[in-house]
């Protein structure tokens, strides 16, 4: 799977257009029939959608994922519950999410940009 556009996206800081790069790469990969849950970004997703306040597809997103990708990504369930902390609106809550992990590199600049966006 080609995830050029959004690593154009990423790289330019282009932080607005992530999840909807996101929803059309997933439809296309589903379309064409591209096994991609493995490999899926799903934590510059989940980010994307939180940049643009979409918490609603963010809920979607985390119930489509299997659940052995849940339990084998640390990351993704750090920043699930981030989503659960902006759910219900506590921004104090979602500050201590976001600083209970060393995040990996290529998540770190949209979490930044998210955070200084959004508390």
């Amino acid at each position: 799977m080609d995830f050029g556009r959004l690593t154009e996206a990423l790289a330019s800081k282009s932080y607005d257009k992530i999840a909807d790069i996101c929803d059309d790469l997933m439809l296309q990969a589903a379309a064409e029939g591209i096994a991609y849950k493995d490999e899926w970004p799903y934590a510059i997703h989940f980010l994307g959608y939180f940049y643009v306040d979409d918490i609603n597809s963010a809920r979607f997103l985390w119930k489509s994922i299997p659940s052995t990708i849940k339990e084998n990504r640390p990351e993704l369930v750090a920043i699930w519950k981030i989503g659960q902390k902006l759910w219900v609106r506590d921004h104090r809550g979602v500050y201590e999410a976001i600083h209970e992990l060393d995040w990996c590199q290529e998540v770190q600049g949209l979490l930044a940009a998210f955070s200084g966006k959004s508390l």
